[in-house]
């Protein structure tokens, strides 16, 4: 049986939000079966929670962000995608702010975070949301899709008109099966442009964005003199943040997605669609390993501690 994973101890750490500018004190702590990933806002009177689901997004303005009863938590889509990556399907997250901390702008400091913890698994089976149809959404010369596939594999296409970011591959394909999500995907950070700063931040945004937590670009250079991490770094983080935002549907996904210049509203829409229709996906657990996908066998193959 493929069970659920939790976190073994409670662990903490603090950053910047990077819209908000406020430091953040985030902690996770494990959580009962069938829980899901539930964030609570400890700054606020009467501790309010919001589990993180695709019908629990609000604001997709430059991250996703979660709601529920006029409480909100921004930019959870960096540390979804570890706890996807890893395979986490029970966590309470503990935010003293309204949005997650930016840290690097990669996964990264979020799997060590979950893996200094610790996982363990627990004693009731991991449920998969299994794609049936194929669903796709088109808007403004932008789509996104998801498909039957025995497995789970991404496939990203971006389309920027910048010098840097032309010399850099902008199609990925990740395949789980063969991809380590903490070595291979991780580490790919957020970006943006010294050209947009003072718009977004007249709108109250990018507060806390610097070149600590962002690959940032003027008209014509990287400003960062460490460099890129992957050599298509501009577009593995985009399918960085897909991943994060797919968790949102609660499970992992048994299917293929895809995407041309594809953002946080747009894959919020499909997950949308994809829920509205009945036929086209099922829940499924496994009782048998040969009925494992490979993707999760590789996964669940990653330590656990009892």
């Amino acid at each position: 049986m493929i069970k659920q994973r939790t976190l073994k101890t409670t662990v903490s750490a603090t950053g910047i939000g990077l819209h908000t500018g406020n430091k953040v004190l985030v902690t996770l702590r494990p959580a009962a079966p069938n829980t899901g990933i539930i964030f609570c806002r400890t700054d606020l009177a009467h501790l309010p929670r919001i589990k993180a689901t695709a019908n629990s997004v609000g604001d997709t303005r430059l991250c996703s962000t979660i709601e529920h009863m006029g409480a909100r938590v921004a930019t959870v889509e960096h540390l979804m995608a570890a706890f996807s990556g890893l395979g986490i399907d029970n966590v309470y997250v503990d935010v003293s702010g309204p949005e997650v901390p930016i840290m690097d702008g990669s996964a990264t400091p979020f799997v060590f975070l979950i893996q200094s913890a610790g996982i363990v698994e627990q004693v009731v089976p991991k449920r998969f949301i299994r794609i049936k149809k194929h669903v796709r959404i088109e808007e403004a010369g932008k789509w996104v899709e998801i498909a039957p596939f025995d497995g789970f594999r991404l496939d990203f296409t971006i389309a920027f008109c910048h010098p840097v970011i032309e010399q850099t591959p902008q199609q990925v394909r990740i395949d789980f099966a063969m991809t380590s999500f903490p070595r291979e995907v991780a580490r790919a950070r957020t970006f943006g442009f010294m050209q947009d700063v003072e718009k977004l931040r007249a709108q109250g945004l990018a507060m806390g964005g610097s070149l600590d937590n962002a690959i940032v670009m003027d008209d014509f250079r990287m400003l960062n003199a460490d460099g890129l991490r992957y050599p298509d770094e501009f577009v593995r983080h985009k399918a960085l943040d897909a991943i994060g935002d797919l968790y949102l549907l609660g499970h992992p996904i048994i299917g293929a997605f895809s995407a041309y210049r594809s953002g946080h509203a747009l894959n919020n829409q499909l997950l949308r669609t994809l829920l509205a229709d009945s036929h086209a996906w099922e829940y499924v657990s496994f009782g048998q390993q040969e009925e494992v996908p490979a993707y999760m066998k590789r996964l669940v193959g990653q330590t656990v501690w009892s």
